[in-house]
């Protein structure tokens, strides 16, 4: 069992052996979450830096944030530890440029939830594991999952350069829009990703509904959706149920449910937005709560067979919970992963179709 886990120390042990000064790169909520851990395994940073054209004289968690030139100037050799995402091709190319100089981990800490993803971790669920692994449909879904988790072990990019394709792919080779979807957009945050599906079907569809819970992404996509006919959007959260959740505003694709949210917002089910009418395609897309979204679209899901496309990278539990979930709503579904152009392992995502 979990044969296909190769490794079984993690970034976290290494750092604790390094003798070499450990510098994190970047700042913000990624390198709070990191110094956390750092603390709880006794790990020293020496400094921070951040890329030169980004440092002006600032200050962070007490240390100031140098140059990367400076730390380069001032030091033979260092381990680099990313804290922040990459999610273009510029930037990205930048971080496997200095993976190549230097040593270089990624630590994986979830966006959601707590806990780390240690081999310990694998092991607490192997049976699960190894069971969303047996029911992926073709290789590259088997070889994409076995990556992302030996990646969130050992926080190796070189994982995730060997199973980065174009989204491209999974949109003519998995998913296949046509010119008659009914189209779920959990999580639609501008319109982007309803632009994305409409690219593929030249602006043609029968009916779009989407959620978007932030209010000021809401006004974004009431302008995008404008004057276009049969497209329904709800500034609500997604959920199992109907219900009202505490909701955390932050403007931006992160804003999320919280256990203390600003405000109440209302959240709302698949099931009881569409009221038995069809769904072809649901993407989720919600910020950890892709499990409830699931529960709250099981009646669609068993009634149309929607092809699903669904986040697997907010909490530790959704690489095996989520899988497997879907496998137990609709056990006729194939399920596909795939990973797009993303450092840590965020843009990884499930894709079912009957």
């Amino acid at each position: 069992m979990l044969e296909f886990i190769k490794e079984k120390i993690t970034c976290w042990e290494k750092l604790q052996l390094e003798t070499k000064p450990i510098y994190m790169y970047g700042m913000g909520d990624g390198a709070e979450k990191i110094m956390a851990v750092f603390r709880e395994y006794g790990i020293k940073v020496k400094g921070f830096f951040a890329s030169d054209e980004f440092v002006r004289g600032h200050s962070f968690l007490g240390y100031k944030v140098k140059k990367l030139s400076e730390v380069e100037e001032t030091e033979e050799d260092f381990v680099i530890v990313l804290a922040f995402a990459a999610g273009y091709p510029e930037l990205i190319e930048k971080v496997r440029e200095l993976s190549r100089r230097h040593t270089l981990y990624v630590p994986d800490v979830p966006v959601f939830g707590s806990g780390l993803f240690t081999y310990d971790y694998c092991l607490q669920h192997a049976s699960e594991i190894q069971q969303a692994y047996e029911l992926m449909a073709d290789e590259q879904s088997k070889k994409v999952y076995a990556s992302v988790i030996n990646f969130k072990i050992s926080g190796n990019i070189d994982y995730l350069d060997d199973i980065t394709t174009e989204k491209s792919e999974v949109y003519n080779e998995i998913i296949k829009p046509n010119l008659n979807e009914h189209y779920v957009d959990l999580g639609a945050y501008t319109g982007d990703t309803i632009q994305e599906m409409l690219d593929y079907t030249k602006n043609k569809f029968a009916k779009i509904y989407a959620l978007e819970p932030d209010r000021k992404n809401f006004k974004k996509l009431e302008k995008y959706v404008d004057e276009r006919e049969n497209i329904s959007i709800y500034n609500n959260a997604v959920w199992c149920i109907d219900t009202q959740l505490p909701f955390s505003s932050k403007s931006g694709r992160q804003s999320s449910l919280a256990n203390q949210g600003v405000k109440m917002i209302e959240s709302r089910s698949v099931d009881s937005i569409l009221g038995g009418k069809e769904a072809t395609i649901i993407k989720m897309d919600v910020e950890g709560a892709e499990r409830e979204a699931l529960w709250g679209s099981c009646l669609t899901i068993t009634k149309h067979n929607p092809r699903l496309m669904v986040a697997l990278y907010h909490r530790n539990e959704d690489i095996f919970e989520l899988p497997l979930l879907v496998n137990k709503i609709n056990p006729k579904y194939k399920l596909y992963v795939r990973h797009q152009l993303y450092i840590p392992a965020w843009e990884t995502n499930l894709y079912a179709k009957i």
